[in-house]
Formats: C-alpha cells, structure tokens, sequence
C-alpha cells in the first residue's frame, strides 16, 4: 500500500466469504493486471471455517499472477488477530475502535509487538463508522477521525495503515440524502498522517444492479453508496485501501435472484453460482480501474 499512497492510486480491498467471492476476486486481479487485497472477516471465519476459508484464499493467491495479499477484516480482538497470523495471513486488522483512545493504543502496540516480527503488517482504526455491519454503530453514534488524535496513534503505535472515518457507512443504505464525504478533514489527517490511509463502507451501491435485484424480487428501495467522484478526490488525498463489500453482495444476490427467476427448472449450482460469480467479477474489474491499481502489477 505504499506504493499506492505515494503514487496516487489505491488497491482494492474485497471481501470474500465462499469460492465463488474468491474466485471472483481472483480473476478480476488477474484480468486487470493488479494487485489486490482479499479480505476475510472474523463472520465469515466462524461461517466457514478458519482453515477452510485461508485454505482457499491461499490457492487463490497461489495461482495467481499478481500479488495477492490475505487479510483479516476488523479483528475483533487480541486473540483472534494473533490466530490469523498464526494462520498465515499477510495483513490484520485490529479494530479497537469501540475502546478508549488510550486502550485502543494498548491493543493495536500489542497486535504490531507479535506481527512485526514475522512479517504481518497491522491496520486500525480511529473514529466509528455507522452502518448495518460487524462492528458498525448507530448512526447519531458516528465519531469522524480527529486529524491530532490520528497522529499520536499512529506515532504511539507504528501501525502500517489506518483506517479513518470520514463519514462513510457500512452496508447498502449510507446516507439518508446526498452522499457528502469530509474531504477536508481527510486532507488534514493526510497532512499529519504519512501512512496509508484506509476507506471503509465505501461501497459505491451501483443502482443498476439495484434496480435488477428489485426487478426480481429484492426490496431495496432507497439503497444508496459513495459517488465515484467522491471516491477519486479521497485517493488523491492519501486513501491507498478501500474496503468493498456491499457492491459484491449486490451483484451476487441481483444475479442469483435473476438465475431463478428466468430458469425456474434450474438446479445445478454451478450454473445458479456461476453467473454470480462472474457478476462479482465485473463490479471487481471496475472498481480496480476506478481506484488506479489496474495495470500496477
């Protein structure tokens, strides 16, 4: 992500939770000639397994013939975080954000003490994102990153990455009217922040694959994400990951909703998950060239 930061781009961070996200993931890096980030949530280690879901991600990375790094998304805690880079992962993620500033600090300086030394980087996080998923508050309880206080975290901690709350959300409903992120103060915690800067929920909700999902039979009226423009503008101001969720979900439900709907005799799963997966696929491309990392293999 250093390279990133310094050289204006950003790499994606995509969330994976079977084969089929992963693949997805992994073709799209490859067809895009970028690196990328396949990110697991603690969720999903408990949904399919930690050996299960790292096994599959490590073959996806394996064969594929660009960089490929296994992430733990918003690790809970300190024995979680220490299991995962047992397990192999190239990145974690502690987030510490529910706790005092001062108690986050302790957490993150413990998990950077045990994955330093083999090689692990360590992402944190400061400030609370509203949302629907895990770790994400109610929204009148968002705090936005304070540009200071990101600065003697970063210092007291020497954490790799941070991520910031600059008024993004987690899931599909991120605002309630026009999209409007802080980008000023984004620009002031990259003035006193030299580390690169991480971008959750920032999902861009595409409403074409919103409108297909309601088309055939979702009700997701009023799903709204992050202007593209929005995105750009936050990746010349230091954002090197951006965290994608919500979009993958979209595509993959619009796409099996549709499946069904037009092939109603259907019961091979290959040919209900498959269309999905190449749709997770498309959103994965676009959002690599949207973010600069295509062609930066």
């Amino acid at each position: 992500m250093v390279p990133a930061r310094k050289n204006g781009y950003a790499i994606g961070a995509f969330n994976v939770q079977n084969l089929e996200s992963t693949l997805a993931i992994a073709e799209a890096a490859a067809e895009e000639k970028s690196p990328v980030i396949m990110q697991i949530t603690p969720s999903v280690i408990k949904y399919a397994g930690l050996a299960y879901i790292t096994s599959i991600v490590k073959t996806a990375a394996q064969s594929a013939p660009v960089p490929v790094a296994m992430h733990l998304d918003h690790g809970e805690d300190f024995e979680t975080v220490a299991k995962c880079i047992e397990a192999g992962f190239s990145s974690v993620m502690i987030d510490g954000s529910f706790l005092s500033f001062e108690d986050n600090i302790a957490l993150t300086r413990r998990v950077v003490a045990i994955a330093h030394p083999r090689g692990v980087s360590v992402e944190a996080e400061l400030g609370k994102l509203a949302g629907v998923e895990e770790r994400s508050v109610e929204e009148k309880e968002a705090i936005l990153t304070d540009p200071d206080a990101a600065a003697e975290f970063v210092e007291k901690t020497g954490v790799d990455a941070l991520a910031v709350a600059i008024g993004t959300s987690h899931g599909a409903y991120k605002f309630k009217s026009e999209a409007k992120l802080d980008l000023e103060r984004l620009k002031a915690i990259s003035k006193k922040v030299s580390i690169p800067l991480v971008l959750h929920g920032a999902s861009n909700v595409p409403q074409w694959i919103v409108e297909k999902a309601n088309k055939y039979g979702a009700t997701l009226s009023g799903a709204k994400g992050i202007p593209e423009e929005q995105i750009k503008q936050a990746i010349t101001l230091g954002i090197a990951k951006i965290n994608i969720d919500t979009d993958l979900r979209l595509a993959f439900t619009a796409t099996v909703r549709e499946v069904l709907t037009n092939s109603p005799k259907e019961f091979d799963p290959r040919k209900i998950l498959g269309p999905a997966k190449d749709a997770m696929k498309e959103v994965a491309k676009s959002k690599m060239r949207l973010f600069g990392s295509s062609g930066k293999a």
